[in-house]
């Protein structure tokens, strides 16, 4: 079986990681500023904030799920705002067609007047791509986000056309239960570094949305960094040393979630059906190098795998009927599998 591929956007080598690592302060300033910024205008998500921020940080894709109205699109305008990428959206309808997410062939006349097909982008040929509510569109039309997914490409009448770098996704999704929704497929799911959950707000936190929300002017970030700095961080985090304990710790959690291992305990085996890939493995470990460098720290430490530990790994683990009929929480599998590898 070949390996699985790192759940990343592809991202050009640095040419001098040296040199990369001894911006280190100035990047982790720059970064601070960021999630400041887009937590005074996304109110009272400091830790969804965080965790799309590291995924940005490690090049992974982001689905997030909450009900409507909860700021998942005014947080992914903020990012853009933030970071200074070029924002592309699609709103996903039942209608939608995978071309006009990827772009199409049309005919129109050349610099002689002679008609010839050229080739009109999509919106997907941008630095960050808002799939809003990916979860209402057919899954013939969810699956033209794979390839640009997994390979940074697309390819549109034989023709493979490279994406912009850095490039990521980050989709709504409302919860499955709302009416006229589709399931992702699997293999999509997989290909999103995290899921994060965005959660109704307390009181307080409401009141603070209204009051900010409501007046003549709208909170906008400062564009704190460039793409070119977020390249940069990309390369700081995966230059961080992880040591071969915490390796082997996330190995064994993710062979513990498959049901048909003898590592696996009593209650995977009776409430999981699939459980997590080599690829989720690969995410732990990369998530909690960001989360290290967000920290300040030039290491991973077990606080970071369990910072992440949910983000990473909810959607990758798979219930099976009866885990579904009794309202298995799978936060609380993953937790209790994880304190099992002493971390």
């Amino acid at each position: 079986m070949s390996e699985a591929a790192p759940p990343v956007s592809p991202q050009p080598p640095s040419a001098d990681p040296a040199g990369t690592l001894n911006r280190l302060d100035a990047l982790l300033e720059a970064l601070g500023r960021a999630r400041e910024a887009t937590s005074a205008v996304v109110v009272g998500q400091e830790e969804v904030v965080g965790q799309v921020l590291v995924a940005l940080l490690a090049g992974g894709h982001v689905l997030l799920e909450g009900a409507p109205g909860m700021g998942k699109t005014l947080l992914v305008r903020t990012i853009a705002d933030a970071f200074g990428l070029e924002l592309g959206r699609v709103q996903f309808t039942p209608d939608l067609m995978p071309a006009d997410i990827t772009g199409t062939l049309v005919l129109s006349p050349d610099e002689r007047g002679v008609n010839a097909l050229t080739f009109m982008p999509g919106p997907i040929f941008a630095q960050l791509l808002l799939a809003d509510e990916v979860n209402r569109a057919t899954p013939k039309t969810q699956s033209a986000l794979l390839e640009a997914m997994q390979e940074g490409t697309v390819t549109v009448a034989g023709t493979v056309r490279e994406l912009p770098r850095p490039f990521f996704v980050l989709a709504t999704q409302n919860p499955i239960e709302q009416e006229g929704t589709y399931l992702l497929p699997e293999a999509q799911m997989d290909r999103f570094f995290f899921r994060v959950d965005v959660p109704f707000p307390d009181v307080g936190t409401l009141e603070r949305i209204v009051g900010q929300t409501t007046g003549l002017r709208q909170a906008r970030a400062p564009q704190c960094l460039s793409p070119a700095d977020l390249l940069d961080a990309q390369q700081v985090v995966r230059a961080l040393p992880v040591s071969p304990d915490v390796v082997g710790a996330v190995s064994r959690l993710v062979v513990s979630t498959q049901p048909s291992r003898p590592e696996s305990g009593p209650e995977v085996r009776r409430y999981v059906r699939f459980g997590v890939s080599p690829r989720g493995a690969q995410t732990l470990i990369l998530a909690a190098k960001a989360q290290a460098m967000l920290s300040g720290r030039a290491h991973v430490a077990p606080q970071d795998v369990r910072a992440v530990l949910l983000p990473a790994l909810r959607h990758r683990l798979q219930l099976n009927f009866e885990g579904v009929a009794e309202g298995i929480d799978r936060d609380a599998l993953l937790r209790g599998l994880l304190g099992a590898q002493g971390l």
